[in-house]
């Protein structure tokens, strides 16, 4: 099996780094700079500890137009993401094959695939060269990617691991805000994976589960933004309607008391409290799936709405995404603004490689590290009407891995 280890090699973040280093940074990154002068062999980590892997999870995406048929198929046999009832095995590749030849379309129009394994390959790697230095103790520090429905998928991943000898992990969730159907369902799949590769625990886990107000994750947004603003005449800048656009969820999950919704609201807050409340602005849900209900008001009508108003001066944030994918490419570029023709409607940069992220993925990772690997309290509390089984023995799974990990 090919390795899914990245290079080693230290690389230049595909950003203007040079017009990032003109801006004023918060006291935190100014820390975190001074921090990478130490050096990661200078002794203090310890002879019998052989590292950790820090392991990005994410959704994935197809990397050409030949793989979305199976990341289709992948995306709707997950009961966790979208529950079809009984009939799932029936009704998934049914849909996935309806799916595929519009799907496919919208890939070649944003180049052939999605970008979202280069860009999170990146991220992982540039994180944990960071780590090293700020965080010597628990290095080397080795970045994986498991992917949900795509390359590396997790099994492929875990079974590297495995292979690697990891000893000690850090399941890191790349979703800011929590869901049930994102970061618990690549939970459920890290838990089951564990169990049938890993039945003597070779690996112990730890979980980032959330991270929706960390402050370099809103320094980043609200930079992003203030940049797109800067792109409005100074007449029209304070005018300029904000909106938040996050990936809905069906009500069913809503109304089953997901926390995500809050949680993308906290983030949306955090960056407008940054922004000092300047803009107005609205927190908007895309992607809608299905006939069935689901959170609103949606993305593409509250854009429409807004125009015929008179309103068309719009800047849509991707605010739960961490990176560019189809969601903003196709859907939130090519659909939304393209359709809209409106000179005025615009989408603030997404995260990406954008260094100041990079530096709030080390500094999550390093809290968590520091903190003995512990999880937020909400990982254990399932959702009030939650029945499902995958997600008790998973929550099970990961407080005995804590439970174990503080008692050495």
């Amino acid at each position: 099996m090919a390795s899914l280890l990245f290079p080693t090699g230290r690389t230049a973040l595909p950003r203007a780094s040079a017009r990032l280093s003109s801006l004023a940074r918060p006291s935190y990154l100014s820390r975190r700079f001074l921090a990478t002068a130490s050096d990661p062999n200078d002794g203090s980590t310890s002879s019998s500890n052989n590292g950790t892997a820090i392991v990005m999870l994410n959704m994935g995406g197809p990397g050409t137009t030949d793989e979305v048929g199976d990341f289709l198929s992948r995306l709707f046999m997950d009961k966790d993401l979208i529950p079809l009832g009984p009939l799932q095995k029936y009704l998934g590749p049914l849909i996935s094959r309806r799916r595929t030849p519009k799907i496919q379309h919208q890939y070649s129009e944003i180049g052939g695939g999605s970008p979202i394994r280069k860009w999170t390959e990146l991220q992982a790697r540039e994180a944990c060269n960071l780590l090293d230095h700020i965080h010597p103790s628990t290095a080397p520090h080795t970045p994986y990617v498991a992917f949900r429905y795509a390359s590396p998928l997790t099994e492929d991943t875990v079974r590297q691991m495995l292979s690697d000898g990891v000893t000690r992990a850090v399941a890191f969730t790349q979703y800011p805000q929590y869901s049930c159907s994102t970061t618990g369902s690549s939970l459920n799949e890290v838990w089951r994976l564990a169990k049938k590769y890993d039945p003597t625990n070779q690996i112990k886990w730890s979980v980032i589960d959330r991270w929706p107000t960390h402050p370099g994750l809103v320094e980043v947004f609200a930079r992003h933004i203030e940049e797109s603003l800067a792109t409005y005449s100074p007449s029209e800048r304070e005018e300029v309607v904000l909106l938040f656009s996050a990936h809905s969820l069906p009500m069913s999950v809503v109304n089953r008391g997901d926390p995500y919704p809050a949680e993308v609201a906290a983030t949306v807050w955090a960056v407008m409290q940054r922004l000092k409340f300047k803009n107005p602005y609205r927190l908007v849900w895309q992607s809608q799936v299905g006939p069935s209900a689901w959170l609103g008001a949606q993305t593409a009508t509250t854009v429409e709405e807004y125009v015929k108003k008179g309103q068309t001066n719009l800047l849509l944030i991707p605010i739960a995404f961490t990176s560019d994918h189809i969601e903003t490419l196709y859907e939130l570029d090519l659909e939304i603004i393209g359709d809209a023709k409106q000179p005025g409607i615009k989408r603030a940069e997404s995260l990406n490689g954008d260094p100041i992220f990079i530096r709030a993925l080390a500094d999550i990772a390093k809290n968590h590290l520091e903190n003995a690997g512990r999880s937020t309290p909400q990982l254990y509390l399932r959702c009030p009407k939650c029945t499902s089984e995958r997600c008790r023995e998973q929550k099970a799974f990961f407080r005995q891995q804590q439970t174990e990990a503080a008692a050495t």
